[in-house]
């Protein structure tokens, strides 16, 4: 497994407090695949919080993808969302919880916020 990736859920708790502001809980398990290996993640999702743990254990929801797509995932590199829908990740389990998840994911490289980028076209101040 790629550094990225370990790098990505040893920042997760630290992260939670930004990220998770809705009074959501649940569990997810996260599986990376690797041709005929898994890797799993479980991750306890609360308001504010994020325990995770690097077992199988049963959860509310699950999201199983490839190694190489979850690297580009947790770099900005892909969306999750569009990986779910072209079906190159599946998810089963409380929606929900996908949903609160992929906001730990980065923004592309270079992406901006179309409201700074209409406010520098406008010549307005943030």
């Amino acid at each position: 497994m790629g550094e990225a990736i370990e790098r990505f859920f040893a920042t997760l708790p630290a992260r939670a407090p930004a990220v998770l502001r809705t009074p959501i809980h649940g569990t997810l398990q996260v599986d990376l695949t690797c041709e005929n290996r898994t890797e799993h993640w479980f991750a306890e999702l609360s308001p504010g919080s994020v325990r995770v743990r690097r077992e199988q254990l049963p959860a509310d929801a699950t999201f199983t993808v490839s190694t190489d797509l979850f690297e580009k995932l947790v770099t900005g590199r892909a969306a999750g969302m569009a990986a779910v829908l072209r079906n190159e990740a599946t998810f089963s389990g409380n929606v929900v919880l996908f949903l609160l998840f992929r906001r730990f994911f980065p923004d592309p490289p270079g992406a901006r916020d179309p409201r700074e980028t209409a406010r520098a076209h406008l010549g307005r101040p943030g």
